[in-house]
């Protein structure tokens, strides 16, 4: 049977491709798991039943839509991400998610787009972004992350929009693969020293 294709939307917006049977369904759980890292001060999530054969009858989970609200959800976000394989667009943007990016994200192969913007992470990006060679959008802006731009994110060919403005990064941009083409906009109002000096200062130059 062909998979499901679902979307949360309520500023919680992910593309999924479920198959029926969330009991034996890794993605199914690990969204449900999800459920219970977030506050929901608005109860948007209460029918999200794991019992139920299929998330497009959670309440706030349509199919083939691009529907979005505001609910106000806040918590932190866990590994169990990592295990959602079929996911496409992660777009947890304008919420106010806490705590460190998993680094587990980095397992979602077929991920194309990220936008994480406008919550209130904290910590390093990982490293482990590097591996989502099938990504085009990461929006990290409007947080509160901190540390160098990993340089293994140069190796995204695939990348075309990059943006990590109004966070607290430091030391310099990159200049090789996609960064090259990035406006200075996207890395706006953070401590970062400007374009990397091969060979005269250490990328993390001022970290």
């Amino acid at each position: 049977m062909a998979a499901l294709h679902c979307l949360l939307s309520f500023f919680l917006p992910i593309l999924l491709s479920f198959s029926p049977a969330l009991s034996t369904n890794s993605e199914g759980n690990a969204l449900y798991t999800l459920r219970s890292r977030l506050s929901d001060p608005t109860n948007v999530l209460q029918s999200w039943d794991p019992t139920l054969v299929n998330p497009c009858t959670w309440f706030h989970v349509t199919c083939d839509s691009d529907n979005h609200e505001n609910s106000k959800i806040s918590g932190s976000l866990g590994p169990e991400l990592g295990e959602l394989k079929h996911l496409k667009y992660l777009e947890l943007y304008k919420n106010n998610i806490v705590g460190e990016i998993p680094k587990e994200l980095g397992n979602l192969g077929e991920l194309v787009s990220m936008d994480l913007y406008g919550n209130k992470f904290e910590g390093e990006i990982p490293k482990s972004f590097a591996d989502l060679k099938s990504l085009r959008f990461l929006r990290l802006n409007d947080n509160k992350l901190t540390g160098s731009i990993p340089r293994e994110l140069t190796t995204l060919s695939e990348l075309r929009v990059f943006d990590i403005s109004n966070n607290d990064l430091c030391g310099t941009i990159p200049v090789d693969g996609p960064f090259g083409s990035f406006p200075m906009e996207s890395f706006a109002n953070n401590r970062l020293n400007g374009p990397e000096l091969k060979g005269l200062a250490a990328y993390d130059f001022g970290c």
